[in-house]
């Protein structure tokens, strides 16, 4: 290396280091071209160590480290995000950080994160993070975190979560948790889950699971390794050991299991060895059949009951 490009290089350098609020050396313009260090509105091609108080960059942005905390909360940066930890208030466009990526407000776009990729707002679009994929307010689009996903208010798309997929409101669409799934709200479309799945107020759709899956109401079709029921269930239950419904809740429907406990109200057919109902306004086939609302005599039959 030359004595000058030594020079050039530890000038370079020096430029990207100084914590200046707006120093920075750009040329052919202080507005666009290229830009070493901190300039706050730029288009083109720009480096700068550490961001700080940014308004809003065009092109393509390279910082070696995350934003200043609380420096870079209204900053805008459209087209290309590199580094160890690109961040911005909102970044559109792709965004690749060696360990993570992280935007206040937004993340939308491709976005790669060797770590995670996370936002305090929303994350949209196309989003890999090799530990998670999260935001504070919605994920939506296609998602792979290496152990989850996980937003405090919807996750809508295609979403593959290592350990599990989780949603402080709903969860929408084609779900794989290797673990889990659960969403405080509703829990919709085809769900595959290693061990359970769950849902505040309800879960339409097909859902999978090996050991159990529920919700207070259920539309559509359950698969479980264990169990499967809720309060509300409209649709097909298959479960390895029992299907459940509680006292003063509604099953219609087709029930699969070696054990069928609905202690509500079944309309529709249940087929096991022992199946229970309070009421029923359909059939059950098994070794024991029990209807506690029928006259005595028909409450307890072998192979099989109806609602007399």
């Amino acid at each position: 290396m030359t004595r000058r490009t030594t020079a050039a290089a530890a000038a370079i350098l020096l430029v990207l280091s100084v914590p200046l609020v707006a120093g920075s050396l750009d040329f052919p313009s202080s507005r666009w071209g290229v830009s070493f260090g901190n300039s706050r509105n730029f288009t083109g091609l720009r480096f700068n160590f550490r961001d700080q108080d940014v308004e809003h960059i065009r092109g393509v942005n390279v910082t070696l480290w995350q934003p200043r905390e609380k420096t870079n909360e209204e900053a805008v940066v459209d087209g290309v995000s590199l580094g160890l930890i690109p961040g911005a208030g909102t970044l559109r466009g792709l965004q690749i950080g060696l360990l993570g990526v992280a935007g206040y407000k937004e993340i939308r776009g491709l976005t790669f994160g060797l770590l995670g990729a996370g936002s305090g707002g929303s994350v949209k679009g196309v989003n890999i993070g090799g530990l998670g994929v999260g935001a504070g307010g919605d994920v939506l689009g296609i998602n792979f975190g290496g152990l989850g996903v996980g937003a405090g208010r919807n996750v809508v798309g295609i979403n593959v979560g290592g350990l599990g997929v989780g949603a402080g409101g709903d969860l929408v669409g084609l779900n794989f948790g290797g673990l889990g799934l659960g969403a405080g709200g509703r829990l919709r479309g085809v769900n595959i889950a290693g061990l359970g799945a769950g849902a505040g107020t309800s879960l339409d759709g097909l859902t999978v699971a090996g050991l159990a899956a529920g919700g207070e109401r259920v539309r559509g079709v359950i698969v479980a390794g264990l169990a499967a029921g809720g309060m509300d269930v409209r649709g097909i239950l298959v479960a390895g050991a029992f299907t459940a419904i509680p006292r003063g809740g509604e099953f219609c429907g087709l029930a699969v299991s070696p054990v069928n406990w609905h202690k509500g109200t079944q309309a529709g057919l249940s087929v096991g060895i022992v199946n229970y109902a309070w009421t029923l306004k359909g059939v059950q086939l098994g070794l024991v059949n029990i209807v506690r609302d029928n006259p005595p005599g028909l409450r307890v039959l072998p192979l099989f009951n109806a609602g007399f």
